[in-house]
């Protein structure tokens, strides 16, 4: 097909990158991992990990892992925050030969046992704040081995001090009971006494069973292969080279990961960048603590800063982030949400540097357009398509659109998924006969190949980047009992992009907005409820009685 964006590309970055460079992403990890070895890898509340260290500590916890004798592709849940731990075991799976299933710490137990049942996972590594969620689902699901860690295992003798203030002063530890678990430490420690055995790791087995709504608004995994994830590292990078490696140089990139290393924007453009270039990232455990994020970024000279808008606008609108120098930084990355055009020239303004636009989604593992690094002002698009990616636009029976006529943004390339996990009839519904993936935005291309989205085909709402499925928190919602029907859609927030907002028809006359937080609380995550609910005496409706979403969105 037609690639007119080629002629568009940064000097340097190349039309064809090759996933066979490496077998596996264990191949390119382990690369790094060597050539880097006295760097330091990661930093978290001032502690820091070399590569070294990361080599030997993945590599026992691998080892821990076929000492339970789990067979390959034994899928593994991650819960974690942005930790020393999270990199640690997230690498170890991967080398034993095992599937990483990232969880959301923030999941209510219904949430959490319902991604835990569906992936098959029979590890979990969960931090202790979060474990009595898991023992409250626990026994209904595959899990049989239970590794749950604390905020400040790792981080040495500082780590008793944090440990006492998070479980005694600030007391964010609820109680739990989980039989038979056992701490990072003692998995290390049995793993240090075990025998590792390197295995055969091909392109195709699966690496990461990533969560996501999809196109069709029900929960599934997106299962990405080894192949998908090497791919889209290195598409990454070779986008971003230009601007990395541009003067003045430096000898390691210094690198924030304050997005939540289970989000696929951050899992590639933070976890698999950072191995990839021998970076030192700088993990943020509550980017929500924006005072606590600004004092980080006082005491480094982060080079790459990727993020969302809604974290971008909530850094500059705090008084202490006029006082941070810039002089270091070469690349903003924006993603995960759109950025919003205020935010861009206001973070260009402050910072000496603008925010690159990129989109994906979890099924490409995720990037499929960026902006050119080397632009100078916020553009409204998404970009052009990354090296070894075409991006068509086209409308329902599968026609390509002519340049500037609006249709849906479908990508192929090395990067789309291998499917969604034990649900064909889904996986066929967003792949087309020429192994195109339907996206589910709307968009136009110009015929320099720059895309440009202008509409959701999905009713997907995406809040500080998260995605909320309409049909769940409708679910919910009915279950109260006092409704008749109700629609939830997204509605435009200055803090977070995007909010939830329910309308409701009451079944009884008495019931009150109180009522239905009262209700929906605790069985949602707190992105997932309602910011706003209003009562309607109808909804709009199509005319075979389907409630019409748009309507509501666009009246709201």
């Amino acid at each position: 097909m037609e690639r007119p964006w080629l002629r568009n590309y940064p000097p340097g970055v190349p039309a064809e990158i090759d996933p066979s460079l490496y077998a596996s992403l264990v191949d390119m990890f382990n690369e790094s991992l060597i050539k880097y070895r006295e760097r330091d890898a990661y930093v978290c509340m001032g502690k820091n990990l070399t590569y070294g260290q990361v080599d030997d500590m993945s590599k026992a916890f691998a080892a821990w892992l076929q000492s339970k004798s789990l067979p390959r592709g034994t899928r593994v849940a991650i819960m974690l925050p942005n930790i020393l731990q999270h990199p640690v075991t997230m690498i170890g799976v991967l080398r034993a030969g095992m599937t990483v299933v990232n969880v959301n710490p923030l999941y209510t137990p219904r949430e959490l046992e319902n991604q835990l049942k569906d992936s098959g996972a029979e590890v979990i590594i969960v931090l202790e704040n979060f474990a009595g969620k898991l023992a409250e689902v626990i026994a209904r699901t595959a899990v049989k081995h239970v590794i749950v860690t604390s905020l400040g295992e790792l981080l040495g003798l500082k780590g008793l001090i944090v440990n006492l203030v998070v479980r005694h002063v600030k007391k964010l530890v609820p109680p739990y009971d989980l039989p038979g678990s056992i701490s990072l430490k003692q998995a290390l420690a049995a793993g240090n006494n075990a025998t590792f055995t390197p295995p055969k790791i091909v392109c195709d087995d699966i690496a990461f069973l990533q969560y996501t709504g999809g196109t069709t608004g029900i929960s599934k995994g997106a299962t990405l292969s080894h192949r998908n994830v090497v791919a889209n590292t290195l598409q990454a990078h070779a986008w971003l080279q230009p601007a990395l490696m541009a003067e003045p140089r430096v000898e390691q990139l210094f690198m924030l990961a304050a997005l939540p290393l289970y989000h696929i924007f951050a899992l590639t453009a933070c976890a698999n960048i950072g191995i990839r270039l021998g970076g030192c990232s700088l993990l943020i455990p509550n980017p929500r603590d924006i005072a606590g994020l600004i004092k980080e970024l006082a005491k480094y000279p982060v080079n790459y800063f990727p993020a969302v808008n809604t974290l971008f606008n909530a850094l500059l609108n705090h008084p202490d982030f006029a006082t941070l120098k810039w002089t270091h930084l070469k690349s903003s990355i924006g993603g995960g949400m759109a950025v919003q055009q205020s935010v861009a020239e206001r973070w260009l303004k402050v910072t000496g540097t603008p925010i690159i636009e990129a989109y994906g989604l979890s099924e490409t593992s995720p990037g499929l357009t960026a902006n050119r690094p080397d632009i100078t002002e916020w553009t409204g698009a998404i970009g052009y398509p990354f090296s070894s990616t075409d991006i068509a636009i086209r409308d329902d029976d599968n026609k390509d659109m002519p340049y500037g006529e609006r249709g849906e943004i479908c990508a192929r390339g090395p990067q789309v998924m291998v499917g969604y996990w034990n649900k064909p009839e889904e996986t066929a519904q967003v792949m087309t006969p020429d192994s195109f993936f339907r996206t589910g935005d709307i968009g136009v291309m110009s015929p320099e190949g720059v895309v440009r989205i202008v509409d959701r085909k999905k009713d997907m709402i995406s809040v500080s980047g998260f995605k909320v499925f309409p049909n769940e928190v409708e679910d919910i919602a009915m279950l109260q009992g006092g409704i008749v029907e109700c629609a939830a859609v997204g509605v435009p927030d200055q803090h977070s992009s995007e909010a939830v907002k329910l309308f409701v028809v009451k079944k009884s006359p008495d019931l009150t907005e109180q009522d239905i937080r009262n209700y929906m609380h605790g069985k949602l995550a707190g992105y997932k409820m309602p910011k706003y609910i209003e009562f309607r005496t109808e909804l709009p409706k199509t005319n075979v009685g389907k409630i019409l979403r748009r309507a509501l969105r666009d009246g709201a």
